[in-house]
């Protein structure tokens, strides 16, 4: 083969040569600066000057005028290596012999560590003005030395993380302080190799990613094999501006600084344009082409903010999220994918999050959203696709039922098919709640209770319909389903038997409950996600929750095994449950509501204001309208009342999506208040099961929002009935009545003092005994503080 003529220059050779080393490459050329400087070929001052001189005048070919406007530091930054390198080339090639080049690049190989000289120069180089590929490089350098000589660059090497970690995750120094100890420069390559646009990848990616790797770092050899990560990708956060700015969107930006009201009103109107919305090509065409990499594969678009999941600000189910079942030609998908996006964008600005900002001071704070997509963890069963369990993970139990579970070893939302039935308050519908200190405990022991509080939805992802679906159970388990034994019991008219069949007969498919006994009793899940959650709570410092899947590879065997992928993981700071315990001697006068069942430990003094929605009242509302407008008024009281002490007490769930079993509310609507009094009974409504775990709970307790259940059917309960119905309703000195008065029979605002004058509300709320009051106190000297007895310590 005829080698080209260029291959005889010396220039062309040294740099064809470098370029088959692209990591000592660096360490080559400085060495060969040194020669010239020591030769006097040229010295470092000029050599310096003709860098810069070369790197402007790159600028202005490429049109750049003012080199110190109109381009950014690191820009600069990256000619200015790109020049030093070249020039450090030509003048080696044109005035020392090749043989020298030679003599070099052995050394160099030979080496493999430093000179005192290059690691001067190595430490003098300014990481935050460095291009990213050289950091990259730099630091998988000094990961390859030996144990010995990387020991003497291990400051540079945590510089060179954190700067990393700033520049593509997150500048929460809570998150970059326990990340830079854990997380390795593959995983920053990692996010490096599969981000699409600039900026960072926020809070909900970092979460998952630090979580694996210190699970990874500290586990044994049968937890590192049974936890993954999902497929993902990352969309960094600066292109939402891109977006914005691409639609004529930006005159929404200003949004946060708007009163409720027009927060409140104005969302429709923001989201409609939001959903008309397309991105760059340049983006457009990543989109294809993941599109095409990850092929017909579901996948999720989850919002990724750059405050969500941090240290006292969870975010918790703020943002939107969307299932893609991905079914459609590439054009369709990729018309679905970015619609999502836009919808998780346009979800930023919405009352919720705006609302939970300005209750934390986070109003001023730059919030762009950046988006994590994934590969949906699952499997298809005939035209279903859906994992074989998912939920949500406490490391610590707020909700102790019993005296024998322990706190400190948590507590898990178990729901078979894709976790938003875990994470959501939907209908009358609940998740198998598992504390993982007695995983087999369940809050209820009767097998007709126990049928009741089952889940008897399941939600998936339809392949033949190409959409996300809820689904009655009984209507997916047609046929054989390996999973059915572990997840599933059968009605034996008021026994739950255990299924010792993958088939269950048409006619009894009504009578399976999803119950996950065996699941329970014969996997290592229980065991391998204490040991999972007491390893993170343990290196964040603090307690966290886990969002996960579940897999089980082996279902037929005695001891099936279950693989666990990790989707979220964020610190819980803010939990800090005090116990507490009821007055003695309290008076029944005194007492307007008592109630014994599932709750945390808490406590409200001097509370002012009772917002009560009788519940004759509330299904007395028969329109949509009204019911909305019952919403908008609450919200309404949540602002006028913000200086109050004020609770809200109401029938069924606070905050369900569905209104016929309670009053729905959002974050916005009720976050001034201090309790969400529960009520349920006959014609009242099913007892509500314990919302811990779901992102309304996450709202309630950051914002100290005591959740409490009160069965009126329950002989031991205590509700007032003078208290709540023969006060005075104060609604209309808060609501003008000609435009509220319509609710008036479903709203009643009680003024404690109206029933004893110059007296407060308290309440206290005891979970070891699960047992709550709230009592009126005759005379202020009768009220006894609610202290924590004597040798029991506090719980974080």
């Amino acid at each position: 083969m005829t080698m080209p003529f260029a291959s005889t220059d010396p220039l062309w050779r040294i740099r064809q040569i470098l370029l088959q080393y692209p990591i000592l490459s660096k360490r080559v050329r400085r060495r060969m600066r040194k020669e010239l400087f020591r030769r006097g070929v040229i010295s470092k001052k000029e050599f310096e000057e003709k860098v810069r001189e070369m790197a402007i005048e790159s600028q202005r070919r490429e049109g750049i005028r003012n080199p110190f406007v109109e381009e950014p530091a690191e820009v600069w930054e990256e000619r200015l290596q790109w020049a030093r390198a070249y020039l450090t080339d030509f003048y080696f090639a044109y005035h020392l012999p090749f043989s020298e080049f030679d003599r070099i690049l052995r050394e160099v190989r030979n080496e493999r560590n430093p000179t005192a000289d290059e690691e001067e120069e190595i430490l003098s180089t300014n990481l935050e003005l460095a291009p990213r590929a050289q950091l990259f490089d730099e630091a998988f350098a000094i990961e390859k030395m030996p144990p010995e000589e990387a020991e003497r660059f291990e400051a540079r090497l945590q510089e060179i993380k954190v700067v990393l970690i700033r520049a593509l995750i997150s500048d929460q120094l809570g998150y970059v302080g326990l990340a830079k100890r854990w997380l390795r420069v593959e995983d920053l390559d990692y996010i490096r190799r599969r981000k699409i646009g600039p900026g960072k990848i926020g809070g909900k990616a970092a979460g998952m990613l630090l979580a694996y790797r210190i699970l990874l770092s500290v586990g044994d050899d049968e937890l590192k094999a049974h936890i993954r990560i999902p497929e993902s990708y990352f969309l960094g956060a600066d292109v939402m501006y891109a977006f914005m700015a691409h639609n004529d969107l930006m005159k929404w930006a200003v949004q946060k600084y708007k009163t409720d009201e027009q927060i409140q009103a104005e969302y429709p109107q923001l989201r409609q344009e939001y959903l008309q919305g397309d991105f760059p090509p340049d983006i457009r065409a990543r989109f294809e082409e993941l599109l095409r990499e990850v092929g017909n594969k579901p996948l999720i678009v989850r919002s990724s903010s750059l405050l969500e999941d941090n240290f006292g600000t969870a975010f918790a189910g703020k943002y939107e999220s969307h299932f893609l079942p991905n079914q459609g030609s590439l054009q369709e998908n990729l018309h679905a994918l970015i619609r999502a996006i836009a919808s998780v964008y346009a979800s930023g600005l919405g009352p919720d999050p705006l609302l939970y900002r300005r209750a934390r001071g986070l109003v001023d704070y730059d919030e762009r959203i950046a988006v994590l997509l994934q590969v949906v963890e699952g499997e298809a069963y005939r035209h279903y696709y859906f994992p074989h369990a998912a939920g949500v993970a406490f490391s610590r139990n707020l909700f102790p039922w019993s005296a024998q579970i322990r706190q400190e070893d948590g507590f898990v939302r178990l729901v078979w098919g894709l976790g938003t039935r875990a994470v959501d308050r939907v209908g009358n519908d609940y998740p198998r709640l598992v504390a993982l200190s007695h995983p087999e405990l369940q809050p209820t022991a009767s097998a007709k209770a126990r049928r009741y509080y089952s889940q008897r939805y399941v939600d998936l992802i339809d392949l033949e319909a190409n959409n996300f679906r809820t689904v009655e159970v009984h209507e997916v388990l047609h046929g054989r389903y390996p999973l059915l034994p572990l997840i599933a019991s059968l009605d034996e008219q008021g026994y739950l038997a255990p299924l010792h069949t993958q088939r269950v007969p048409k006619d009894r498919l009504r009578d399976v409950v999803i119950t996950f006994d065996e699941w329970l009793r014969r996997t290592p899940f229980a065991e391998r996600m204490r040991t999972m959650l007491t390893t993170l709570e343990r290196h964040y410092g603090v307690p966290v929750d886990l969002e996960f899947a579940a897999h089980v590879a082996n279902p037929r065997a005695s001891r099936p095994e279950v693989d666990i992928t990790i989707l979220q993981c964020r610190p819980q700071s803010h939990y800090r449950a005090q116990r507490v315990a009821i007055p003695k001697h309290l008076r029944p006068e005194d007492v307007v509501l008592e109630t014994y069942s599932v709750m945390p430990y808490g406590q409200v003094e001097g509370i002012r204001y009772v917002v009560f929605v009788p519940p004759e009242g509330y299904f007395s509302l028969r329109s949509v309208e009204h019911r909305r407008l019952l919403t908008r008024a609450i919200g309404k009281l949540n602002n006028l009342l913000a200086e109050e002490t004020f609770i809200c007490v109401g029938p069924g769930r606070w905050g369900t999506s569905n209104p016929d079993l309670g009053v729905y509310v959002g974050y916005a609507d009720i976050h001034n208040a201090r309790a969400l009094v529960e009520l349920s009974g006959y014609k009242v409504g099913p007892a509500s099961e314990p919302s811990l775990g779901t992102h309304f709970f996450q709202d309630l307790m950051e914002a100290q929002i005591y959740p409490l259940s009160v069965d009126l059917d329950d002989e031991r309960t205590v509700f007032r009935h003078e208290f709540f119905y023969e006060t005075p309703n104060r609604l209309h000195d808060f609501l003008p009545v000609e435009r509220w008065g319509a609710i008036t029979g479903a709203l009643r605002v009680i003024a404690v003092e109206d029933y004893r004058a110059g007296r407060r509300l308290n309440l206290v709320l005891d979970a070891l005994h699960q047992h709550g009051v709230a009592f009126v106190p005759e005379t202020e000297a009768s009220a006894e503080a609610a202290e924590p007895p004597k040798g029991l310590p506090s719980q974080p």
